[in-house]
């Protein structure tokens, strides 16, 4: 059956290397894990208000009144760990098997990860009721530093 055949073809005689393993895996992860902070933003955004006065509030609303806010609320926050976290195994596949010698896609993947912690920063920023100002206040003192 001409399905079944494009289905063999690309998953069981997938071309792979050779020293494939399980740290190829996290890729994958980091896909999954942006498509549920995306789903899980927007369920959250909808419910956020960001005035000051209010932020707070809202927060509280999320995780009371709204269906499974709390569990949306939860998560978001530890998704953005779990993101990160295989982020880092990401790139120390990439140390390890020495794909920095790729330097086109090494440095693609460099500026990705600084536009990563800018937008991870700026969600961290955002919710004013929410934010941490000593951490914010670090963070962007390590991003204007001159040494």
């Amino acid at each position: 059956h001409p399905l079944l055949k494009i289905m063999n073809h690309a998953l069981v005689d997938l071309p792979a290397p050779s020293n494939i393993s399980l740290w190829w895996n996290f890729g994958s992860l980091l896909g999954l894990c942006l498509i549920i902070q995306i789903l899980t933003g927007l369920f959250l955004a909808m419910h956020y208000t960001a005035d000051i006065s209010m932020a707070f509030s809202s927060v509280v609303h999320i995780c009371r009144d709204v269906n499974y806010g709390w569990l949306i609320r939860n998560i978001h926050a530890n998704g953005a760990s779990l993101f990160f976290i295989c982020v880092y195994l990401h790139i120390a596949r990439g140390l390890y098997y020495g794909s920095y010698l790729y330097k086109e896609t090494w440095n693609l993947g460099v500026i990705l990860l600084f536009l990563l912690m800018a937008t991870a920063f700026v969600g961290y920023v955002l919710p004013w009721g929410q934010m941490s100002f000593w951490g914010a206040t670090v963070i962007t003192n390590l991003l204007s530093a001159f040494p």
